[in-house]
């Protein structure tokens, strides 16, 4: 049995505003506040069990990691194959602003994410090709362990994609809250996904 749980970030400072790998915005107060919840607090992540935690590199995810991890007394591993797409000319802009200054491109993106990225964007299919390696890795490397892995919405998109093999294209249609969890359990060759709570 190995069981894998995804947690994405929580808020962060600056608002909602696309993130990419590009911009590294630190958990505001209440992006906190949302993680820690989502963990039930440091008396209900020691109650999970988990062995490790794995975080992006990027300050969302990282800063709460290492604190948890602090707290539990667990290894911490900075996986920079977790960190979220690049957006390349949309980092930092809210999708207002994309909608009124780029309308077309920003339409043509809502029709065919993996076709018209923005300029600079990584491509949907590299992305997906580091995902979807990374959880090969992962399963492999904690063989009968329960592991927590702090990342972001693309990364976990991508591995719900990967799991029930839908295409790059239709990964926008899943939305994930901040601080959602997606727990993955393999046992006996069987992947299951579920949505904690």
């Amino acid at each position: 049995m190995i069981r894998l749980d995804f947690l994405r970030h929580g808020e962060p400072v600056g608002g909602k505003r696309i993130r990419g790998h590009g911009v590294d915005d630190p958990l505001s107060e209440t992006g906190w506040e949302q993680m820690w919840q989502a963990v039930g607090g440091v008396e209900g992540a020691q109650a999970v069990g988990w062995d490790q935690v794995v975080s992006s590199p990027l300050r969302r995810c990282l800063d709460f990691a290492t604190a948890l991890a602090q707290h539990l007394e667990l290894p911490l591993t900075v996986d920079e194959d977790l960190k979220e797409v690049g957006f390349g000319a949309w980092e930092g802009l809210d999708f207002d602003t994309i909608r009124e200054q780029q309308s077309e491109l920003y339409k043509a993106f809502k029709r065919n994410a993996l076709g018209s990225r923005p300029a600079g964007a990584e491509p949907l299919e590299v992305f997906r090709a580091r995902v979807d390696a990374r959880l090969e890795h992962l399963f492999r490397q904690h063989a009968n362990q329960q592991v927590l892995v702090v990342t972001h919405a693309g990364v976990i998109r991508a591995t719900l994609a990967h799991v029930l093999d839908i295409p790059s294209e239709r990964m926008y249609r899943l939305s994930l809250p901040y601080a959602a969890r997606l727990r993955l359990s393999l046992d006996g060759g069987q992947l299951q996904a579920e949505f904690q709570t």
